[in-house]
């Protein structure tokens, strides 16, 4: 497996990146071509607004199902995380983090994410920032 960093962290579910929304993509577009040059404009409109809703839709859910777990269980990790390695709960001060840092928080490795924390609460880091300042990365490589 590919050692994970800040410049290739994002990942991509070949079947829907690849395959799905390509092919789906191009059944939208033929869809509205017809739409726009058939005899039968009304049908084909009606066809390819199916097409974008299923488009939408699948993007939706997908994404949406899988994400939200996905934080719930990253939050979790880094309160345990960080009770694990000071002793105190991070939910006393957790509602001064946005999302946006927690989720980068994450890939700080153990020994650097204390001052990252505390950094990010004195200076209001954003997620990028923290994520370019984490020294050592540590790999989120069971992600969604």
């Amino acid at each position: 497996m590919k050692i994970q960093n800040y410049s290739n962290h994002i990942r991509f579910y070949p079947p829907h990146h690849f395959i799905y929304y390509p092919i789906l993509s191009l059944f939208i577009g033929a869809s509205i071509y017809f739409a726009v040059t058939s005899d039968e404009q009304l049908i084909w409109s009606f066809i390819s607004v199916g097409f974008i809703f299923l488009f939408v839709l699948a993007f939706m859910l997908r994404q949406h199902y899988s994400l939200i777990l996905q934080n719930r269980i990253v939050r979790l990790e880094l309160r345990y995380r960080y009770f694990t390695i000071t002793g105190k709960r991070l939910e006393e001060f957790e509602y001064k983090l946005t999302d946006d840092q927690l989720f980068a928080l994450r890939f700080a490795p153990d020994n650097e994410l204390i001052e990252l924390i505390e950094d990010t609460l004195k200076n209001n880091l954003t997620g990028d920032a923290i994520k370019k300042a984490i020294v050592h990365w540590r790999g989120d490589y069971n992600r969604v």
